[in-house]
C-alpha cells in the first residue's frame, strides 16, 4: 500500500439507514488498480446508520479503506461536507452521499484514467439513473442525448448538469476551501464550480450511478417553490467570486429561475414582490428589465405586482436622473 491514496471518495450520512450499506458496498466493490480511501463522515445521525457502518467496517473484507467519523454534535450540512473534504488526502475526489450508491465497479478506474491522460480536464462526471422512492416505477436519467461530452465552466454557469453521486475531480483545493463554503445551502454546485476554473470537464454517457429521490433528502423530493429560492440563494452568495463573465452567466441563472416561480400559482403576491426587487436589483433600468425578464406580460395578471413595477421603475428612473417619480399610478 502506497503513503497516500490515489482517490478519497467523500461520503457524507445523516439518518441514511436504509440507505447507507448500498452506498458503502458500491464503494468497497470498485476494480481499480490504485489505492482508494472512503472517508464516512456521519452527522450525528439518530437512526442506526453509525450501526450499520460499525458493522460494515467489522466484518467487510475490504474496510480497511473506510476512515469513519461519527459527530458527537450535529454540525449541519455544510460544515460536515467541508469536513470530509478536508479529510482527503487523494489526488482525486470522488463524492457520493450515503443515501446514493454506484452500479459499476470499473467506474473509479475510468473516470481516473481519463483524468490522468487529459491534463487539461478537472472535472469528470457520468450519466446517473434517478430513481423516486416514493414512485418507484418513476426512473429517468440525469443527462439528455444532446448533453455535450466537453464544456468548461460557462457552460456550468448557465446550468448545473453534474450529479454528485457521477463526480470525480482532481484535489486542486485541498485545504483551501473558502470560509464562506459553510453558509451555503448546498454543496455541490459551488464546489463543481471551484474546481471547473481549473480545468475543462469530461462527460461519460456510461449509466455508472443511482441517485435517489426520497423525502429525507435535502432537494430532490421538495417543490419548485421551496427549491427554486435556495438555488437562487445559492447564486447570490456564490457569484462574486467569479469573473464578471461568469457573474453574467449566474445572473441570467436567477432570472430564470424567478419567471418559473412567478408562474406558480401557490406562490404567494409578497413572494412575488420580493421576486421583483430581485429583478430590480439584477437590472439597472426599465428597457433592460423589459429585454431581458418581460415582465409586461406578468403585470396583467398580477394587479398588485403592477403597482409595485410601476413603482420599481419610478425608482430606477430617479436613480437616473429623472424628476417625475411623484407622478399618479393608475
Amino acid at each position: 500500500m502506497g503513503n497516500l491514496p490515489k482517490v478519497s471518495v467523500v461520503m457524507i450520512t445523516y439518518a441514511h439507514e436504509k440507505f447507507i450499506e448500498q452506498a458503502i458496498n458500491g464503494i468497497l466493490m470498485q476494480d481499480c488498480d490504485f489505492e482508494v480511501e472512503l472517508i464516512i463522515a456521519n452527522d450525528c445521525s439518530p437512526d442506526k446508520t453509525d450501526a450499520i457502518v460499525q458493522n460494515i467496517i467489522a466484518t467487510h473484507p475490504r474496510a480497511t479503506c473506510i476512515k469513519y467519523t461519527k459527530h458527537e454534535k450535529n454540525l449541519g450540512m455544510m460544515p460536515n461536507f467541508v469536513f470530509a473534504l478536508k479529510e482527503a488526502k487523494g489526488s482525486y475526489i470522488a463524492l457520493c452521499e450515503g443515501d446514493d450508491y454506484w452500479t459499476d465497479k470499473t467506474k473509479l478506474q475510468k473516470q481516473v484514467y481519463f483524468l490522468e491522460n487529459n491534463k487539461d480536464f478537472s472535472i469528470s462526471f457520468h450519466n446517473v439513473k434517478i430513481i423516486n422512492e416514493n414512485e418507484p416505477r418513476s426512473q429517468f436519467l440525469s443527462n439528455l442525448k444532446s448533453q455535450k461530452e466537453v464544456t468548461t465552466i460557462m457552460d456550468l454557469a448557465i446550468e448545473n448538469f453534474i450529479y454528485t453521486t457521477s463526480c470525480v475531480f482532481r484535489n486542486n483545493l485541498k485545504n483551501t476551501i473558502p470560509a464562506w463554503f459553510n453558509n451555503l445551502p448546498l454543496g455541490d454546485y459551488p464546489l463543481h464550480m471551484l474546481n471547473a476554473q481549473f480545468g475543462k470537464i469530461k462527460y461519460h454517457q456510461d449509466v455508472m450511478a443511482v441517485y435517489r429521490i426520497h423525502n429525507i433528502g435535502v432537494w430532490g423530493a421538495n417543490s419548485n417553490i421551496i427549491n427554486y429560492p435556495q438555488w437562487i440563494k445559492l447564486i447570490e452568495l456564490i457569484r462574486q467570486e467569479f469573473a464578471p463573465e461568469i457573474q453574467y452567466l449566474l445572473n441570467m441563472q436567477i432570472i430564470k429561475l424567478i419567471k418559473v416561480l412567478l408562474n406558480d400559482e401557490v406562490l404567494s403576491d409578497q413572494k412575488k414582490r420580493e421576486l421583483y426587487f430581485k429583478v430590480s436589483e439584477i437590472f439597472s433600468s426599465e428597457e433592460l428589465v423589459k429585454q431581458n425578464f418581460k415582465l409586461q406580460k406578468k403585470l396583467d395578471t398580477y394587479q398588485s405586482i403592477k403597482f409595485l413595477f410601476v413603482s420599481i421603475i419610478y425608482e430606477l428612473a430617479s436613480r437616473i436622473g429623472f424628476k417625475n417619480r411623484n407622478k399618479q399610478i393608475n
